[in-house]
Order: C-alpha cells, then sequence, then structure tokens
C-alpha cells in the first residue's frame, strides 16, 4: 500500500506555507489540487506560488490547461493517480494539497461514471432557469435531491443545473450516483486526511479580506483585463466561473464598478470558504490542526511520523 498525505482546508488557510515547511522536513513531493491552479495566466487571483516558489519545490498539477479548456474531477483523479504512481516509484511520497474538496473527495472515496451531458435536458432548465431563477430551480432539486441540494448554494448555476441534469436524464438523484461510486483511483493507496482550519470564522474572513486587498493591489484587474481580451473565452467557461475572476470579468463587462466587483469578489470568496468548512466536517478520518499555533508543523510532523510508521 503507498501512502499518501492529503492536505485539506479552506482558502486562505496557509496550505501552500504549511505544505512547503513539511516538505523541508520529509521527502514528500507537492500534487496540487486545486481546479483554477490548473490554468496558465491566472496566477495572482488564485494565489499560485510564485516562479522562484515552485524552482524551489515543484508543485505538480498547475499550469496544465488554458484557460479556454475544461477540467473535471475525473481528469483530475486520473492525472493525480498518474503523478501520485511516478512519486512512490521514486521512493517519495505524495504530498496533496488543495481546496478543491470534490476532488479531494473523487480521489479518496471513488468517482461515478455519470450520465452524459444532455443537451434538451439542459436547454430545459436553462429555460426554467431564466423564467424563474437559479434559486427556485435549487427549490426542485431540494426535493429531488436534498442531499446534493444541501451542498449546494442556491445561485451555483453550474451545479445546480448538473444535478438536476442527471437527475432527469436518469432517474436517479446525483448523491446516489455518488454515493454508489467505486474507488478504483485509490486502490493501492492509503490516506492520511489533514485539515488546516482557523479557530474562528472571524479569522479565516480576516485573512481572506487581507489577501484579496493584496491581489487587487498587486495586479489582479490587470491579468483579467489580459484573460478578458482572449478571443475564445467567455464568462462561462469554468476557468472564468472561478471566484473572484467571475466577479472581475462582470466589472470589464460594465455590469459593476470596480469597488462592488471587489466587495462582491469578497462576498464569493467567504461562501467558498464556508462550502469547503463544510465539506471538512464531513470528511471522515480528518485530523485538523490550527494554522496559526506556533507549533503547528510539529504537531502536523508528529501526526505523519505516527502515519508513515504504521
Amino acid at each position: 500500500m503507498n501512502k499518501v498525505v492529503c492536505l485539506m482546508g479552506p482558502t486562505a488557510s496557509g496550505k501552500t506555507d504549511v505544505a512547503i515547511s513539511l516538505c523541508k522536513r520529509f521527502p514528500l513531493d507537492i500534487v496540487s489540487v486545486d481546479s483554477a491552479l490548473v490554468y496558465r495566466g491566472m496566477d495572482i487571483g488564485t494565489a499560485k506560488p510564485d516562479a522562484e516558489t515552485l524552482r524551489r519545490t515543484p508543485h505538480r498539477l498547475i499550469d496544465i490547461r488554458e484557460p479556454e479548456e475544461s477540467y473535471s474531477a475525473g481528469d483530475f483523479v486520473r492525472d493525480a493517480r498518474r503523478e501520485i504512481d511516478d512519486i512512490a516509484a521514486a521512493g517519495r511520497i505524495p504530498l496533496l494539497v488543495g481546496g478543491t474538496m470534490m476532488y479531494f473527495r473523487a480521489l479518496t472515496g471513488g468517482i461515478a461514471e455519470l450520465p452524459s451531458a444532455d443537451a434538451e435536458i439542459r436547454a430545459s432548465i436553462d429555460a426554467d432557469a431564466a423564467a424563474l431563477g437559479w434559486p427556485a430551480l435549487h427549490a426542485r432539486l431540494e426535493k429531488a435531491d436534498p442531499e446534493a441540494a444541501k451542498r449546494i448554494e442556491p445561485n451555483d448555476r453550474q451545479r445546480i443545473q448538473r444535478a438536476l441534469e442527471v437527475y432527469l436524464a436518469s432517474g436517479k438523484p446525483l448523491s446516489d450516483w455518488l454515493s454508489d461510486a467505486e474507488n478504483t483511483a485509490g486502490k493501492g493507496l492509503v490516506f492520511a486526511k489533514l485539515a488546516l482550519q482557523p479557530a474562528t470564522r472571524q479569522v479565516l474572513h480576516e485573512r481572506i479580506e487581507k489577501r484579496l486587498k493584496f491581489m487587487l493591489n498587486n495586479g489582479f484587474l490587470e491579468e483579467v483585463k489580459v484573460l478578458y481580451e482572449r478571443p475564445g473565452l467567455t464568462a462561462e467557461h469554468p476557468s472564468m466561473r472561478s471566484v473572484g475572476y467571475r466577479q472581475l470579468w462582470e466589472h470589464l463587462d460594465g455590469s459593476t464598478s470596480l469597488d462592488e466587483a471587489g466587495q462582491r469578489a469578497l462576498y464569493a470568496t467567504r461562501q467558498l470558504a464556508k462550502r469547503q468548512v463544510t465539506w471538512l466536517r464531513s470528511e471522515a478520518g480528518l485530523s485538523s490542526f490550527e494554522p496559526l499555533e506556533a507549533g503547528v508543523i510539529d504537531a502536523i510532523s508528529t501526526c505523519l511520523i505516527e502515519f508513515f510508521d504504521a
């Protein structure tokens, strides 16, 4: 059984700094678990490690797609398993780091072979959403698939659409598909699940606000302008639905002022963090740590030594 370390946490919880510190103590190689870091040209708004950091401590699965391309949980599972096997073959230990909880869950718990997209059903859902609004369709989802609705925000168009599409196409709720999934990608692997969770929501909110201000003061808007001018890229591409990018795109479209876009980005990031924390609370076998404690690296190291020696 190859051992794999998973370092999870909400956005702005300090995962990258902790991961780099751990790499100085153990023979670990980092694999990114982030649905936005896969895209080239999205550096500032994703808090992507800078070139010098990546030179000293390489991260796999960063900058592997163009923003016009899609990247799914299934893509991640295939890519991550390849990287895990490559790291293990070199006699080292994979350290999976990130905040895309769906990717972690797909790798460690299995991923379902869901019904393929149905253009006719999707068009019908979109038409209903245009007439009634996405919160109304979220209410519809609550009746069809209460478990999925709990995990999806009322305005999360993409995920509401997909959950309803799966149900309408198959007659089976998305949550049932996911619970029935067989974990083939995780076979032969044993996972240590670690999480960085600030003690209070207020602390996390302050860190989020500070980081967003830093991004906006250091070229985030200019980065989005470059993406906005790419001829084949639109607001509907998954990359541009990332928090921060979506709100600044709307500003460039003339829908909002820059100040309003910043406030919307702050709210969206806090909502993302809330969803991430909710995922972590439902994760079995998780060891949680306070990232701001002075001895957090020592505490995690003790946990890892026990895991490696088991």
